[in-house]
């Protein structure tokens, strides 16, 4: 349907986390539960990084199959709502109605699967509750639609906030590690020195 880079994270004690699960098609889903099914991981947590219609379309999925609740920042959860009609904009209609989340997840929170940690860093403008994962060990952020090769996310929804946007992306993501790997919720992985040289919304 839309395009979404769905991540599924895990390390030798075979647990695991899932980042925007965005299957919308059952070919999809199927796809996902194999992968975590053939390698026998044990998933802990579904995170999403905001709550835009493209990133929560197999949450409904997740909870069926493995029990999983989705987490995310609280100022995203008007999104839920709206889900059905921001659909219909779309010209289709959800397959299942949108689940609520299980928790909720704040700024400087501390996400555990295994031995892996992942911090929770508030990044608004795209959408108000807009979060990126840090892997501060392995050098790694999950940017959702805060961040891309070449760009940045849009600011033009409900919510939304250019200006916020960019503050928030220099002040919270161009502190990193220059050689911090940026894994977008849409497109290529890029860097965070890259990006920072290179982006033009930063020129």
């Amino acid at each position: 349907m839309f395009p979404v880079n769905c991540y599924v994270l895990s390390d030798e004690t075979k647990e695991a986390v899932i980042i925007d699960a965005g299957c919308f098609y059952e070919e999809e889903k199927q796809a996902l539960k194999r992968y975590i099914d053939s390698n026998g991981l044990t998933v802990k947590h579904l995170l999403n990084t905001h709550l835009h219609l493209d990133h929560i379309f197999g949450n409904p999925f997740l909870l069926q199959e493995y029990g999983l609740k989705a987490e995310a920042n609280q100022a995203d959860e008007f999104w839920l709502e709206q889900a059905p009609a921001q659909s219909r904009m779309f010209g289709f209609q959800l397959p299942e109605a949108p689940v609520p989340l299980g928790k909720y997840i704040f700024d400087g929170d501390i996400i555990t699967f295994g031995n892996t940690q992942l911090e929770a860093i508030h990044v608004p403008g795209h959408s108000p509750g807009s979060i990126v994962f840090y892997c501060k060990e392995d050098h790694c952020i999950f940017s959702g639609d805060v961040l891309f090769q070449g760009s940045i996310g849009r600011a033009d929804l409900t919510g939304g906030n250019f200006d916020e946007l960019r503050e928030h992306i220099c002040s919270r993501l161009f502190v990193l590690p220059p050689d911090t790997v940026v894994y977008p919720g849409h497109g290529d992985p890029t860097t965070v020195g890259s990006e920072k040289v290179n982006n033009p919304f930063f020129r």
